[in-house]
């Protein structure tokens, strides 16, 4: 489970996150990291997935975008 302040990271932040997170895994397309409120855990799940990474490391990754 992500942390709350993940959570509203990505509310405020992901456009530009999105950027730097494609730049970083170029592997994700943009569909993957489309982002809809209301299916947020399932493409941080996916992104889990195709990346490999635990929750924790991908929290990780994105609170150092």
């Amino acid at each position: 489970m992500l942390s709350p302040k993940l959570t509203a990271e990505l509310d405020s932040k992901w456009e530009a996150q999105k950027a730097k997170f494609k730049l970083k895994f170029d592997q994700i397309t943009d569909d993957e990291l489309a982002f809809d409120r209301t299916k947020k855990m399932e493409m941080l799940t996916n992104l889990q997935l195709k990346l490999g990474r635990t929750a924790r490391e991908l929290q990780g990754i994105i609170e150092t975008l």
